[in-house]
């Protein structure tokens, strides 16, 4: 029964209708794992690119106590990296700290209306997180698990699309990153699930979540079954 740790983005955990439990057996890591015959455990957040990834891998115990136990890794991260971020993130992710309530309401609401404007403007460009700086938090992970855990598996994912209003529909910037990552990928042997091949139709058409980022169950089932796949032929005898 294997036991799967997947670090993820809100691709991991959204619905066609919004966020759902971890324990919802129709997000995409539950689905590979009862393809499995085993479990997941997802670490993930909204919003969370490479650098979250790594600073969860590197401070938080209950990651510590999972990876002496699980059989495979999956690094389901680096899609909301490639979308624009008119702000620098810093002040971006700020917005929620700013008192008095009625200031943070104007400001996001502000901030949300002008967003998807910026990104067209400035042609999706500055992104949340440079794919130069993507392959250094992923390859930094892969090099710290595997002086942890040597044989074991780990999996990461190239970066999904999106035809988001919200970011007016500009994905500039994914294919230098899918490129980046690919190349990263071959270089260090972590084998990579090709997620547009999977969700691109599904997304595109507006089959998915109507923000037109996340996905709908149908997505999510051929994403699990195709990372269930990939995969299977990487568990072996290290598994605990």
């Amino acid at each position: 029964m294997p036991r799967l740790l997947v670090f993820g983005d809100s691709l991991s955990f959204h619905g066609p209708d919004g966020p759902r439990a971890a324990d919802e057996p129709r997000l995409w890591p539950n689905v590979a794992a009862m393809a499995l015959g085993g479990s997941a455990d997802l670490v993930a957040g909204a919003g969370w690119t490479a650098r979250d990834m790594w600073w969860s891998l590197i401070g938080d115990p209950r990651v510590w106590a999972d990876l002496h136990q699980v059989d495979a890794v999956v690094l389901a991260i680096g899609s909301m990296d490639t979308l624009p971020s008119p702000l620098p993130t810093y002040l971006r992710t700020g917005l929620r700290y700013l008192r008095p309530d009625g200031l943070r309401h104007v400001t996001r609401k502000a901030y949300l209306a002008v967003q998807p404007r910026l990104a067209v403007a400035l042609r999706g460009r500055p992104t949340v997180l440079p794919s130069k700086l993507t392959v250094h938090y992923l390859d930094t992970a892969v090099k710290a698990l595997r002086i942890l855990r040597p044989t074991l598996p780990i999996v990461g994912v190239l970066p999904s699309v999106h035809r988001a209003d919200s970011y007016g529909r500009v994905h500039t910037a994914r294919d230098g990153a899918a490129a980046a990552m690919a190349a990263w990928a071959r270089r260090a042997e972590v084998p990579l699930l090709d997620l547009p091949a999977l969700v691109a139709d599904h997304v595109l058409s507006g089959r998915g979540n109507p923000d037109g980022m996340h996905w709908g169950w149908e997505a999510h089932a051929s994403v699990g079954k195709a990372m269930a796949a990939v995969l299977t032929p990487l568990l072996g005898p290290d598994s605990p």
